[in-house]
């Protein structure tokens, strides 16, 4: 009997847990709301291989910058644009991507691998010494990269804020229940 008084408040904190960690997620350092989501495609190229950058969510012009290729503009207005990635890139190696929106100040950065095979954008005009291939999807040699995982980049308070908040409020709660029940024995 218990239980059936206990389901609605667990269904009421779990759905209390979904709508709020998303908007956390999304927080921008200044607290502002930021839909900015940067994409490289593909994400997995060739050296000398082209990617389309694309800026979602960036209502001004965004700033692309990397090791890997010249620094490109997004203009105002556009969402994508395309970068030709450096022929010298190292084999195998993951290259970090700075994405920067103008109108918010927002940066973020996406992972780019560089595959030793061909890729689905081969090189555009091969030098004289090179066969040209079939187009395909190359495989990274030795296995799945793994990344740091989100671990990197800098501390947003507001996030660690709203995750401190959920875990005080899911700790008060069960220990309200705890010592509830535990008086519901005793009488």
């Amino acid at each position: 009997m218990r239980a059936i008084r206990v389901a609605p408040l667990a269904l009421l904190g779990a759905g209390a847990l979904t709508l709020l960690a998303p908007s956390a997620a999304f927080a921008a350092p200044d607290g502002a709301s930021s839909t900015f989501n940067p994409t490289i495609t593909p994400s997995v190229i060739a050296p000398g291989g082209r990617v389309t950058l694309g800026a979602g969510g960036c209502t001004g012009e965004t700033t692309v910058s990397s090791g890997i290729f010249d620094t490109t503009t997004i203009p105002s207005g556009s969402t994508t644009a395309t970068a030709t990635v450096d022929s010298d890139a190292r084999r195998g190696a993951v290259y970090a991507v700075t994405f920067t929106c103008g109108s918010t100040g927002t940066s973020r950065n996406v992972n780019l691998t560089i595959t030793g095979g061909a890729t689905s954008s081969p090189t555009p005009t091969p030098t004289p010494t090179t066969v040209p291939t079939a187009s395909s999807t190359a495989l990274v040699p030795g296995g799945v990269r793994g990344g740091l995982g989100g671990s990197s980049g800098t501390t947003d308070t507001v996030e660690v804020a709203a995750g401190g908040a959920l875990v005080v409020a899911a700790a008060s709660g069960a220990l309200y229940f705890a010592r509830r029940r535990n008086a519901d024995r005793r009488h």
